[in-house]
């Protein structure tokens, strides 16, 4: 995996590792289209993620960003993908996606001569796959294919289930 550069950002951008704020962050996934997430949701974000950047404009306020999460071995997953409507078609995401990609490249084990490369994945909405396409993402079906389990509350839930939770959690 060759390392990958972040382009130049338009003037009044500025590029920072990290996360925004989790107001900032909850903005930034609804305004632009991602599904909202409560305080509770977004609260674990900056501690549970292995990296993440984001970009600020001239009114200091975030209005683009990206994490990734993973193992830092070999697994990692591009996430949060979010740039505000007003602040789309200047390249932003192109800049969030290629930092990403360069930490990874920086910091995640590879060993070309055993053919050890970080395995990178992300979901694509419709207006992200042109992005993830030109910085070389490739649909993986037929061969594997996502999938999500929708959580819903009415699961069921045995006495048995509920004692295994509890050992494994070491509350019996």
């Amino acid at each position: 995996m060759s390392p990958t550069t972040t382009p130049t950002l338009p003037k009044g951008y500025v590029l920072h590792a990290g996360y925004p704020p989790i107001s900032s962050y909850r903005h930034l996934r609804s305004a632009s289209g991602l599904t909202p997430r409560s305080v509770a949701q977004a609260a674990p974000v900056p501690s549970n993620s292995w990296y993440g950047c984001y970009i600020m404009h001239d009114d200091n306020k975030p209005v683009a960003m990206g994490r990734i999460i993973g193992d830092g071995g070999w697994y990692f997953h591009i996430a949060d993908m979010a740039t505000l409507p007003e602040h789309q078609r200047k390249g932003l995401g192109d800049v969030v996606l290629k930092e990403l990609l360069a930490y990874i490249a920086r910091h995640a084990p590879c060993d070309e001569k055993e053919g050890e490369y970080p395995y990178i994945t992300l979901f694509a909405d419709g207006p992200g796959r042109r992005l993830y396409e030109k910085n070389g993402f490739k649909e993986t079906a037929p061969r594997s294919t996502g999938m999500v389990l929708s959580y819903d509350r009415g699961l069921v839930v045995t006495p048995e289930d509920e004692g295994r939770a509890a050992a494994e959690d070491g509350r019996e």
